[in-house]
Parts: structure tokens; sequence; C-alpha cells
């Protein structure tokens, strides 16, 4: 009764919007490679790849490694741009070099992470858009010129999150993967890949309660809807160590988990500012 995988909108006018800023030249582009062009193929990796869960109900197994085939372009863009996007400036341990393994390793596993755990924290309305819109606004204010790549998607994705919340539409495995890919592709490019880390802090914090619980208790979480409010009695997931044995409406949930992802975000911008 509900339109569901309306992120296949973000996917489309996104990446009409970055081919048009590549088309007039707007963003520099260094050493022959396209920050342009480079996000706009992850945007299609991965709005393609959710498209594919959403009709054939990929087996968890093989969708958790499917965005190491996004990782490719952005592989490509780091190693041609230059040997300086190799660093990652890390708070106490100071700046790390990691060669050559951040192309083939540092990469992927930021992609596959980042990628497997937006689309992990999902289930209520607004939770799938509204947690990731201020993470990509976080990024997007210490991006510096980078930041025009995310504005039209980033109105779209608002959009989208406004009419998700009221539980008017979903925007399905094709926007999650979407925006999952999104936000790993803009911190490559960007150079902002510790900026994303400690923003998804929540994100990878409910993946690892999911995770450990399913492999050691093999249980998987569950939260019950009495008509009114949801509540659980056990604490699998963030959604259910927030209801635990505590009812509260799905709104509720949703605004508590977002000022998490707010306050991370908002750690993360500190923490730039102090590197």
């Amino acid at each position: 009764m509900i339109p569901n995988g309306l992120g296949a909108i973000y996917v489309l006018v996104s990446v009409v919007y970055i081919f048009l800023i590549y088309f007039f030249d707007i963003v520099k582009v260094p050493n022959g490679v396209s920050p342009s062009l480079t996000l706009a193929v992850s945007i299609l990796f991965g709005g393609f790849l959710g498209l594919l869960d959403d009709w054939i109900d990929l087996r968890w197994r093989l969708k958790a490694f499917l965005p190491l085939i996004a990782a490719i372009p952005l592989i490509s863009f780091a190693y041609r741009w230059g040997n300086a996007r190799t660093m990652i400036a890390l708070p106490l341990l100071g700046t790390i070099d990691f060669g050559i393994y951040y192309y083939f390793l540092i990469i992927p596993i930021l992609v596959t992470i980042i990628t497997n755990t937006v689309n992990m924290l999902g289930g209520l309305n607004g939770l799938e858009t509204v947690c990731p819109a201020i993470i990509m606004i976080g990024l997007m204010t210490v991006s510096g010129s980078n930041a025009i790549l995310l504005i039209c998607p980033l109105i779209v994705w608002l959009i989208l999150a406004f009419f998700n919340f009221r539980g008017k539409i979903f925007v399905g495995n094709t926007g999650s993967f979407a925006i999952g890919i999104t936000l790993a592709a803009f911190a490559v490019i960007s150079d902002l890949k510790f900026n994303l880390v400690i923003s998804v802090l929540p994100y990878v914090f409910n993946s690892s309660l999911i995770l450990l619980t399913f492999f050691f208790c093999r249980k998987k979480a569950n939260v019950t809807f009495n008509g009114k409010k949801l509540v659980s009695d056990h604490r699998r997931s963030l959604i259910t160590l927030i209801t635990y044995h505590r009812p509260l409406t799905e709104h509720q949930v949703v605004i508590i988990i977002s000022l998490l992802v707010a306050a991370s975000t908002a750690a993360a911008l500190l923490l730039f500012q102090c590197l």
C-alpha cells in the first residue's frame, strides 16, 4: 500500500546533477581523474546493488560483500590522485601512511562497512533517511569546494526523508545502499575518512551488537509493536537496546537514534578542527 524503492529517485536525480557538474567543469579535475564522475559511478553502483537486492532478496552473506564492487572506481580515483591520499590523521596516533594497503585494503573495507552498517540500521519510518542526512551535512560542512557535489543529492534526500518520516514512502535497499556508498565515496574523494568513521559510530555499534548476538547466541533482534508503542525484552540491536522494557513510539525511537548520530557527527567535526 506504500510506495517502496523510491531511493531510485535519489540515484537518478543525483547522478544527473553530478554529470552536469562534470559537463560544466565546475569541480577541478586533478591528475586526469574526476571527483564528479567517480562519485556518480559510485552512486550508480550503490543504486544498482540495492535494486538487485529489492528484486531478488539477496542472501545476507552475498549482500555483505557486494559493496566491494563499488570500491573499484574509488580505488582508481585514489591511486591516480597521488600518494598523499594514502595518509590518514588520527588523534593521539598522528598521521599514518598506509601506502599501497590504503588502495586495496582501507578503501574496500571502508566502503563495505559503511554501506552495510547504514543498510542494517533501518525498519522504522525515517530511520533510513534522517540519520544519513545528518552525516551528509556534517561531511559537507568541512569538505570545502567539494560540498557542491552533494547539494542536490542532499536536497532530494531531505525531501525523501520528510515523506519517509511520515510513513508515506520507503526508500528500500536501493536508497540505503546508494546513500551508504555516497557517504563512503564522498569521504574518500574529500579525504574525510576519519570524520566519516567517527560519524557512523552508532551504526557500527548497532551492526556489531546484531552480529555478535547472532553468531554467539543464534538469535535475531526483534521488537514488539502493540499498536502504539515499540518495546523489546532483549538487547540485540540499537533499537531493542533503546526500547528494552521501555515502551516508546516509533518517532521517539527515530529521534533518539538521530540525536545519537548528530552527537557522533558533531564529535567528528570537533576532532576535525583539532587535527
